[in-house]
């Protein structure tokens, strides 16, 4: 480490705090970013996995933060096509809920708040026509409509975004927790503590960002030995993963009783994923897991719209995550707003401290910018906001679109399955050349882990991606652990201990 004092130190290696740090990298700032567990190892890897602008926002009238993320999705798009790409989703009218007229004005609104420049816009659909869109669908939802919004994986996401900003010059530490922090003699002193081998170092900021998620507040009473006055709201929010439930690229937005909507989308070719829920906690207890509750209302509610009923043995997987939604006083969960607080603490020449409550992925580069907005005055010689302009690792498809780039890689490669260069395509975009290399045949690549997983590829992300244990690969870099058999994963982790070396640590 550096004796000279960093520009910033970031706390939190989730969407927020990757985005903010790539984004300060850029405009010329520098930055160390120490995260206490994995890139995307919480909330961040919990999530629906889309970028929109909120639907049923709109009903607690949050306009300007619809209005932000319906913008977001076509900057995203062009930054990372790999990862982020449109999907349409179908609605279908529930005659007993909303009444279709509040659903027409709701889309209008929807499609008119932001600009639209490649995703098409809403329309009405009749099932009754013999639309396929209709076939999994009980024979009572006869209309309903369809509208736009985008995927994500959002866990490779985050880490894109920490590549990015290695690349711009920023220091990363995964496994590393700020064990305190002190202002003195105009800058931040913090204690990094490595969580693998409990051995600390002292840095130096002229000011420190904490994007802890859920335990931005513990971050402030534990390291800072302050009391906030700002509070969050843990909001637990799980899904099932089943086998797949209907044929389409489409997913399906489902109206519930309670008001709640949520989404049947198809998931990694063989599978649909249906969540999410709002569970409020008072406290975070261990990883956060999906209850039997939860379970049931998401079988429930899927089993009132598809045809066949959506049982417990189809369910292949399950996770949870906590949303860390600002506290603005409303006793309903589902109400609570989605918008995001930047707190600002630090007297007139003293070094900043800005805590970040709430955000979701759609709207984190836009969070970022407005934290350097907000941080401008102690970083003159910072540069202008830049981070819509550039792709992030892997989007720099050139002119060519997604489908053009893999079948270029399929002419390339022709001895590697055809169905196997795509999934390997959409994690790693144009990057995926540097892990083929001269490859030709599977064999090429390495020890096989099971789920189309090779050595080649877990070297790739031992070295530039942070990976550190079989979960990191298995479920935060990929999704084959859906593949994976237990034999498989105890094997990967055993070759993942014996290559250590080759990991880069920042």
């Amino acid at each position: 480490m550096s004796s000279e004092p960093a520009d910033l130190l970031i706390i939190g290696g989730g969407v927020n705090g990757t985005g903010i740090a790539r984004d300060a990298a850029g405009r010329g700032l520098s930055v160390i970013l120490a995260e206490r567990g994995d890139l995307a190892g919480a909330t961040s890897s919990a999530a629906t996995k889309l970028i929109h602008g909120g639907l049923r926002y709109l009903e607690h009238y949050e306009f300007r933060l619809v209005r932000e993320a319906l913008g977001e999705r076509e900057v995203l798009m062009k930054m990372a096509p790999h990862i982020i790409w449109p999907l349409r989703f179908v609605l279908p009218h529930h005659p007993g809920l909303r009444p279709a007229w509040m659903i027409r004005i709701g889309l209008f609104l929807y499609d008119h708040l932001a600009g639209r420049q490649t995703l098409p816009g809403s329309i009405g659909v009749d099932f009754t026509q013999g639309d396929p869109r209709g076939r999994p669908l009980k024979k009572e939802f006869s209309r309903g409509f369809e509208y736009s919004d985008c995927w994500v994986d959002d866990s490779r996401f985050v880490v894109l975004n920490a590549m990015a900003a290695r690349q711009l010059g920023s220091r990363i530490f995964t496994r590393t927790a700020v064990t305190a922090a002190r202002r003195e003699g105009g800058l931040w002193h913090a204690t990094l503590t490595d969580q693998m081998t409990g051995a600390s170092r002292e840095v130096t900021a002229r000011g420190i960002v904490n994007a802890g998620g859920p335990w931005v507040r513990e971050t402030l009473t534990g390291a800072f030995g302050k009391n906030p006055k700002n509070s969050v709201r843990l909001i637990k929010g799980s899904h099932i993963v089943t086998r797949k439930l209907f044929d389409g690229e489409h997913c399906y937005i489902f109206q519930n009783a309670d008001n709640r909507i949520i989404f049947a989308i198809p998931y990694e070719r063989d599978f649909t994923l249906v969540g999410t829920t709002d569970i409020q906690l008072d406290k975070l207890d261990g990883p956060p897991r999906i209850s039997e509750e939860e379970t049931t209302y998401l079988l429930e509610a899927a089993s009132e719209y598809f045809r066949q009923p959506v049982t417990r043995d189809q369910i292949v997987w399950s996770f949870a995550g906590v949303r860390p939604l600002y506290d603005d006083g409303d006793s309903d969960p589902s109400a609570i707003t989605r918008d995001y607080v930047l707190d600002l603490d630090g007297k007139a020449g003293e070094p900043p401290l800005l805590s970040v409550y709430g955000g979701k992925l759609t709207t984190s580069r836009r969070l970022a910018e407005q934290v350097l907005e907000k941080l401008a005055s102690f970083y003159p010689q910072m540069g202008k906001p830049w981070s819509g302009s550039k792709p992030l690792p892997g989007g720099d498809l050139g002119a060519a679109s997604f489908d053009a780039f893999v079948a270029e890689l399929k002419h390339k490669y022709p001895g590697l399955d055809p169905v196997w260069l795509t999934r390997l395509a959409r994690r790693h975009g144009s990057a995926v050349r540097e892990i083929l290399g001269d490859a030709q045949w599977a064999s090429d690549l390495g020890e096989s882990f099971g789920g189309g997983l090779y050595a080649r590829e877990v070297d790739y992300l031992m070295r530039r991606e942070w990976a550190r244990e079989a979960d990191d690969v298995l479920w935060r870099r990929t999704k084959c652990g859906l593949w994976v058999s237990a034999t498989d994963r105890e094997k990967l982790a055993n070759w993942m201990a014996q290559h250590r070396p080759n990991m880069e640590t920042a």
